[in-house]
């Protein structure tokens, strides 16, 4: 995108020229966030596994907030492929496969942080700073109202 033609990160009005959702489409991706942490919740304690390392590893995916001390670039990259369904969603596939518990507990307690992220509005990062997501900005940033 040329600079020129570039959305100012001030002002709200441009999330959508950015690519962030409104109105009934952001309620449906939240609701899906929604959606998505209630499943893996409900299947791992289904499956009876640990809450210990449940609850010692759900904020593991934050981790990837360090891929920032590289840059908005860097952090962005590496914050979505943390945070994106595609890598858990995998692992469970392999561990259910290949009946390997930990691999279908690490993928579900994955999945379930990523819903819960997605219920309250963490989105997917832009390279414009970490409060610029796929579901409107975040933080200092976000618009009132």
């Amino acid at each position: 995108m040329d600079m020129a033609a570039r959305p100012s990160l001030a002002d709200p009005a441009d999330d959508a020229a950015r690519g962030a959702v409104r109105g009934g489409v952001r309620l449906l991706l939240r609701l899906e966030g929604l959606v998505l942490a209630a499943a893996a919740i409900a299947f791992y304690a289904h499956r009876g596994d640990s809450w210990w390392l449940f609850a010692a590893l759900f904020l593991g995916p934050d981790l990837s907030f360090a891929g920032y001390l590289g840059g908005s670039r860097i952090g962005a990259a590496v914050y979505n492929a943390a945070h994106a369904t595609l890598l858990p969603a995998a692992l469970l596939a392999v561990g259910l496969a290949l009946g390997v518990p930990l691999a279908t507990q690490l993928a579900t307690i994955w999945l379930a942080h990523i819903g819960v992220d997605r219920l309250v509005g963490y989105g997917l990062k832009y390279t414009d700073g970490f409060g610029f997501t796929h579901l409107g900005r975040i933080g200092p940033a976000a618009p009132r109202g």
